[in-house]
């Protein structure tokens, strides 16, 4: 397993005794990665120890999800892994329609102006509500927040890590 592994949820806590563990997911695409037979990683957060897993099955439950996995019956085998992570390898990511990104290929992007300026790097993505907004760390001065909308994002090219941006009045100010 030397692939990369993204975080699709993490593990809150036990539910009942049968082996079954509390899930907050962080995906956009929890039908396929809490999907029966779906293969997952447990990461330890502090030790980076891994253990690849099998979905055995799994239910929305309050905002969470409820989820048994190949191999664990009773909650004793499960119980040490409260608070460890839940990933996917990067072979099992989907692929995405020409205008959708996956947050690891959009953080690290070079953000320049249609006239050239290079404005900074996107550090973080923001889902506030509409839109997405994206994180500029500026070279000098504040952060710039960049609103992810047809009329401000103009180019996105993820293999050069560059996006191109025209800048709404108001946008700068520094």
């Amino acid at each position: 397993m030397s692939e990369k592994l993204y975080t699709v949820g993490k593990i809150v806590n036990t539910h009942g005794i049968r082996g079954e563990l509390k899930i907050v997911s962080e995906t956009d695409f929890p039908d396929e990665r809490f999907a029966k037979n779906s293969k997952l990683v447990f990461v330890d957060p502090n030790s980076g120890a891994s253990l690849p897993v099998t979905i055995e099955s799994a239910r929305e439950h309050k905002q969470m999800f409820i989820i048994r996995f190949h191999g664990f019956g009773n909650i004793n085998e499960v119980e040490k892994y409260k608070g460890w992570l839940l990933k996917v390898e990067e072979q099992y990511l989907s692929e995405l329609d020409n205008d959708e990104y996956y947050y690891h290929e959009i953080i690290g992007c070079s953000v320049a102006t249609e006239e050239g300026e290079v404005l900074g790097e996107i550090t973080e993505i923001l889902s506030p509500g509409a839109n997405d907004v994206w994180v500029v760390k500026r070279p000098k001065g504040k952060e710039l927040l960049i609103p992810y909308i047809d009329d401000v994002v103009l180019d996105v090219n993820v293999q050069d890590k560059k996006i191109t941006v025209r800048l709404m009045e108001g946008l700068l100010d520094l």
